[in-house]
This record gives structure tokens, sequence and C-alpha cells, in this order.
């Protein structure tokens, strides 16, 4: 698996995209993307940094293979090591089921409802994981 960098927000609007978002809700951001074979399988975007205290995540795969060790080292890493957080934050909506599970595996709690919080009137869980939770830094 390789990890790579956005360039002008090419990723970013490419997660965007495949979340049916519009891009202007981004502001400042760090992408990385995850490439396997010259194909782009998903792309992080971490964004509404708050120095020291959280990042938020946005996440959109096309294909399961992009969760590997070595991936979520690295993820992990950039939120708690480089940018200093004790806090990761993310969205799932209600009907994302297989996200859902996902997070909760890598040791998110849910935190909260945000009830018809999507445009579709769908709610959305909020879910964190703090620095001393982690069981994935290098």
């Amino acid at each position: 698996m390789q990890i790579i960098q956005d360039e002008n927000n090419v990723l970013a609007k490419w997660v965007c995209q495949g979340l049916g978002e519009n891009f202007d809700w981004v502001g400042d951001n760090y992408t990385i993307g995850f490439v396997q074979n010259n194909r782009l399988l998903g792309a992080l975007i971490f964004h509404n940094l708050r120095s020291k205290c959280e990042v938020w995540w946005t996440i959109y795969t096309v294909d399961k293979h992009w969760c590997t060790l070595s991936v979520l080292k690295y993820i992990f890493m950039v939120a708690f090591d480089v940018l200093k957080c004790r806090r990761i934050s993310l969205l799932v909506s209600r009907s994302n089921v297989k996200c859902l599970s996902l997070v909760k595996r890598l040791g998110f709690k849910i935190e909260g409802c945000l009830r018809q919080y999507r445009d579709n009137g769908e709610d959305a869980f909020i879910l964190s994981m703090l620095n001393n939770e982690c069981k994935w830094s290098l």
C-alpha cells in the first residue's frame, strides 16, 4: 500500500464527490490517499484542526483493502503524534452500517446521535477516540 499526499485538493475533492458532498465545507486540511497497484482505494481528510486538542476525519473508500496495519498506524500517528491532538472525531450516517462497524472495531466510541442531521434527514452518529485509547500508535 502506498500513502500519497494530496496536491491542490484533488484527493479532498474526490472524497467529497464520492460522498455526494460539496467541497466548500472542507477548509484547511491535510489529505492523504491510499493507492495499491496504481489504483486509488480511498482517501482521508484531516480537517477542522483545533491545535493540540482535536482533529476531524472524513474518509471515503472504494475498496476495503485500504485498511492495512501500516495505514492504520500512519493515520493515527498523524493525528496523535504529528498534529498532537488529544482526540479524533468523525460522523457516520446511521445507514452506513459497514463504516460504523469498522470505526467501532478500531476503537472509536459513540458520543451521541445528531438527529436528522444529514441533508436527506438521516441521523448521524458522532464518534471519537482519545489518544490514550488508541491501540494503533507506533
